[in-house]
C-alpha cells in the first residue's frame, strides 16, 4: 500500500513513534527527505543531533535542518520524494520561544503539504496524558500543542499512534511496511 498524502504519527516520548515514522518513509521507495527541527542548547542535545546526522547520513536520507522554517523546507523538498518532519513537538518549541504565532505557522505548513506532490509524515508528541505544567509557559505549551496536534490529525489522511514500539491506527487504514 503507497504513503498516504499526510500521515500523523503521535505517542509519547521514547514511544517508538520516531522509528515507526523512519520504518514507513524507508518503505515507500522513494527518496527521503528528513526535516529536523531540533536545536543544541546543550552538550547532551548537540551529541544527540549529531548522533541523529550521522545516521540518517549513512542510509541515505536528504536532511533539512529547519527549527523555525519548516514550510520553508517544504517548499524546498524535490519531487519523488517522501517527507519526514520531526518533531511537530521541538518546532512548535522554538517557534512559542521565538515568539511566533504557533498556530498560524502550522496553518500555514499544513496549507504547504496539501499543495505538495509527495507523501508527508509528521511526528509529535501526545502531551495530554500527563500533569497539568506548574509554569505559565508550560501550560500554553501544552495547549498550543494540542490544538497544534488535532489540527494535523484533521486533516491527515492516516492518524498512527505508537505506544511502547506498537503502531495503532486512529484514522485511516495502517500504512503497511516492507517485510
Amino acid at each position: 500500500m503507497p504513503l498516504p498524502k499526510l500521515t500523523f504519527v503521535i505517542g509519547a516520548a521514547a514511544s517508538g513513534k520516531s522509528a515507526y515514522a523512519e520504518a514507513l518513509v524507508r518503505a515507500s521507495g522513494l527518496a527521503r527527505t528528513y526535516i529536523a527541527t531540533a536545536e543544541a542548547f546543550d552538550d547532551e542535545m548537540a551529541a544527540k543531533i549529531a548522533a541523529h546526522r550521522a545516521a540518517r547520513a549513512a542510509h541515505g536520507w536528504q536532511t533539512q535542518e529547519a527549527p523555525l522554517d519548516v514550510t520553508g523546507a517544504l517548499v524546498r523538498t524535490g519531487p519523488g520524494h517522501a517527507v519526514l518532519l520531526d518533531c511537530l513537538t521541538l518546532w512548535l518549541s522554538n517557534l512559542m520561544l521565538a515568539e511566533r504565532d504557533a498556530l498560524a505557522e502550522v496553518d500555514l505548513m499544513l496549507d504547504r503539504v496539501a499543495g505538495l506532490a509527495t507523501p508527508v509524515v509528521i511526528v509529535s508528541n501526545e502531551v495530554g496524558a500527563g500533569v497539568v505544567p506548574d509554569t505559565s509557559l508550560g501550560r500554553a505549551f501544552r495547549g498550543v500543542q494540542g490544538r497544534a496536534n488535532q489540527a494535523v490529525a484533521a486533516r491527515a489522511d492516516c492518524v498512527v499512534q505508537v505506544t511502547v514500539g506498537l503502531p495503532q491506527a486512529l484514522k485511516g487504514p495502517l500504512p503497511g511496511l516492507a517485510q
